[in-house]
């Protein structure tokens, strides 16, 4: 599987820039990340939130807004990603990914069951989370190759 990875990922270079796009993924990854942790985390912690002045954390409000915002961010950069460089496995993690985090935040709430919430709403911030660090890791790729590409020979840049 990695070496299929590798060798899509070789396929076609992308140009080596900073862009938008790339700040965005790695804020999406580190946002979905830190979703999984918050949710895997708070049936431990639910009671000390308060003590810690923390208690908005807890909160569903809190909670729909970040998995609103997050669904907004992946689906902007992944498929503009995908319009990039044409591999639809950053996608296809990320769709089940954003289908359990609705799942988990609006339906399965709080209240039907902290543990099923808990366990659906981390896997699906886990998947969206893989989903931006594998397309940084194809973006990243492809933009390495034009390098060494451009390096060897200027005129093809």
């Amino acid at each position: 599987m990695l070496m299929q990875l590798e060798s899509i990922i070789d396929k076609k270079p992308l140009p080596d820039h900073r862009t938008a796009l790339q700040v965005a993924d790695r804020v999406g990854a580190m946002a979905s990340f830190l979703c999984a942790i918050h949710c895997a985390a708070l049936p431990f912690v639910f009671a000390l939130l308060p003590l810690l002045g923390l208690e908005f954390l807890a909160s569903h409000n809190f909670e729909r807004i970040f998995i609103v915002c997050a669904s907004l961010l992946a689906t902007i950069t992944l498929v503009h990603s995908y319009r990039l460089h044409r591999i639809r496995l950053p996608l296809l993690l990320l769709v089940p990914g954003l289908a359990l985090l609705w799942t988990g935040g609006f339906i399965f709430d709080v209240h039907a069951g902290l543990n099923l919430h808990a366990v659906v709403v981390t896997i699906g911030g886990s998947c969206v989370a893989l989903a931006h660090v594998l397309n940084m890791r194809i973006r990243r790729g492809q933009s390495h190759k034009l390098c060494h590409l451009s390096s060897a020979n200027p005129a093809i840049v």
